[in-house]
């Protein structure tokens, strides 16, 4: 029984980060974000409203660039997180959602960047679409 809670147990943070994640909902008209390639280590083509990600693997000998977009009206608030380098979090900005076509904001993140990272996005209205990228090209 004690192995069963154990698992259990261990389980419970995944489950609850499943759960809590919201569902995608398709763009108005395409992808907000389109594939990065084999250089990609997060790709969210089309999310609307707030939400947000974790991810780890950073490569400290390659360039990091995120990117994230918007369509739909309203604007995006982006807070993004270096786990083992805060003092190199870029500052939280802001992009203005057209109605129409995505715009796009690409932030270089330098090399010598190493494990884990996360961001957050905060939509003006939960039908704002948005995505992004974390790429490291070789």
């Amino acid at each position: 029984m004690k192995k069963r809670t154990t698992a259990l147990a261990a389980l419970a943070p995944a489950l609850a980060l499943l759960l809590s994640a919201a569902p995608a909902q398709a763009a108005p008209t395409d992808e907000i974000i389109g594939y990065p390639g084999p250089d990609g280590l997060i790709w969210i083509a089309d999310q609307a409203g707030s939400s947000g990600f974790v991810s780890g693997g950073l490569s400290p000998q390659l360039d990091t660039f995120i990117t994230f977009g918007c369509a739909g009206g309203g604007a995006i608030e982006v807070a993004f997180h270096l786990d083992n380098h805060p003092d190199r979090d870029p500052t939280p900005f802001t992009v203005d959602c057209p109605v129409t076509g995505p715009a796009r904001v690409t932030v270089p993140l330098g090399t010598g960047l190493q494990g884990g990272f996360g961001a957050w996005v905060t939509a003006s209205t939960p039908t704002t679409h948005w995505g992004a990228t974390v790429t490291q090209p070789e």
